[in-house]
């Protein structure tokens, strides 16, 4: 009996250490995220389209710092810098003469996306009005829009979180029942310091 007593207290301490940093609970969360001021990771995403028997697949790097500084770096297939710092974005792509800056009007609806992002890592997943955001097991947070009208781009984004408090381990964007983006976030460090010319447009090269 006492065998047993001692094996259930283990296998107790084993899954709390399995489980930490989850916690069904939003405000411990956003507890969790006040730990994170910086991030630097790979990544890799992969792009699921019916069309297409295999995904197209892009890498990069990304970095962060709070409240709401991103660079957002594809390394391959094609070279290109997102920034966002002091509430602007800019973007930057490679050609023949190195990076130039693109004044697209996309950069709108990227600043919003990016946006959306700090949220996140900052732990306010139930923050957007036009989100209804739920906790489901292993470390999943759901959010499926509210509008039809947006519900038809987005079907829902799932958000996996590390064991790590604070760090999300990938995002998965679904616009369709086959057709979705993920992004799987690798090698994090965390609260790294990082220079402030990373968000800074003033080192491409």
């Amino acid at each position: 009996m006492k065998k047993i007593n001692i094996l259930l207290m283990l296998a107790t301490v084993l899954v709390s250490f399995i489980f930490v940093g989850w916690s069904k609970d939003w405000d411990q969360l956003k507890k969790d995220a006040e730990q994170i001021n910086t991030i630097r990771a790979d990544f890799v995403q992969e792009k699921h389209l019916q069309i297409l028997s295999r995904p197209l697949i892009s890498k990069g790097v990304f970095y962060y710092e709070a409240p709401g500084s991103l660079r957002w770096e594809y390394l391959s297939p094609i070279r290109s810098i997102l920034l966002m710092h002091e509430g602007r974005v800019t973007r930057y792509i490679w050609g023949e003469n190195g990076f130039r800056r693109d004044s697209g009007l996309s950069l709108q609806a990227m600043q919003i996306v990016l946006q959306e992002i700090t949220k996140w890592l900052g732990g306010h997943f139930d923050d957007n009005p036009d989100f209804t955001a739920s906790l489901e097991p292993d470390r999943k947070v759901v959010l499926t829009p509210k509008k039809k009208a947006f519900s038809a781009i987005i079907r829902n984004i799932d958000l996996i979180l590390s064991d790590r408090p604070g760090v999300i381990k990938s995002v998965a964007i679904y616009e369709g029942e086959k057709s979705f983006t993920r992004i799987i976030f690798n090698n994090v460090k965390v609260n790294e310091v990082l220079k402030e010319t990373v968000f800074m447009g003033s080192e491409l090269k």
